[in-house]
């Protein structure tokens, strides 16, 4: 990562390229950038931004959010072997699917809940702000952002599966923790990861 000075002509592209935490930074503290009703274009400066989305701290302390965003982006994280350490001394979490239907269907972690309008808005509406979530998709993406949103709405535990279930074969192993369903019309019953980490 380049560091650049920042001033109110910067554009977002530029601090972006420089800055590519700063995204999820923003977003946390001044809920821009993340979904289509408050995005911002890659050619408009800080200031426009800063007055486009009404944000009333001054340049230098928007700045000070852009630089110290790794570490906001840093604590949506949780590795799968952190994931696998608290499944296994049972820490209560709801695990989080983000991907479409057919993904989660077709293979996903046990106990997972596919993640649908209804089921966002029921966990807005009525679940404690102090749930571990921890959302996953296929390589870490989708699922940061919808920590992200969930950070950003009151839920400081939300976090996103680092690299998704990519990364879970990889470092906890298939064999161990993975639901895989494969059966051509239904789901076969496959033992609880939660079960064969206690053993």
């Amino acid at each position: 990562m380049t560091s650049i000075e920042i001033a109110a002509a910067t554009t977002m592209e530029e601090i972006l390229r420089a800055y590519p935490s700063a995204k999820v930074g923003l977003f946390q503290r001044y809920h821009v950038g993340g979904c289509e009703s408050c995005s911002y274009k890659p050619t408009e400066t800080l200031e426009e931004v800063r007055r486009n989305f009404n944000i009333q701290d001054s340049l230098d302390e928007i700045v000070n959010v852009i630089r110290g965003s790794a570490d906001v982006f840093a604590s949506l994280h949780i590795s799968p072997g952190d994931l696998a350490s608290a499944l296994r001394s049972n820490e209560r979490l709801t695990l989080l699917d983000v991907r479409k239907r057919e993904e989660h269907d077709a293979r996903g972690l046990s106990n997972s809940r596919l993640v649908t309008v209804e089921l966002t808005f029921e966990i807005l509406d009525t679940w404690p702000k102090d749930n571990l979530l921890v959302f996953y998709s296929n390589d870490g993406r989708r699922s940061l952002d919808k920590a992200s949103y969930f950070r950003a709405y009151g839920f400081p535990r939300a976090r996103s599966l680092t690299g998704g279930l990519a990364a879970w074969d990889t470092e906890v192993g298939r064999e161990a923790m993975l639901a895989v369903w494969e059966t051509d019309g239904g789901r076969e019953a496959i033992p609880s990861p939660v079960e064969e980490l206690r053993e």
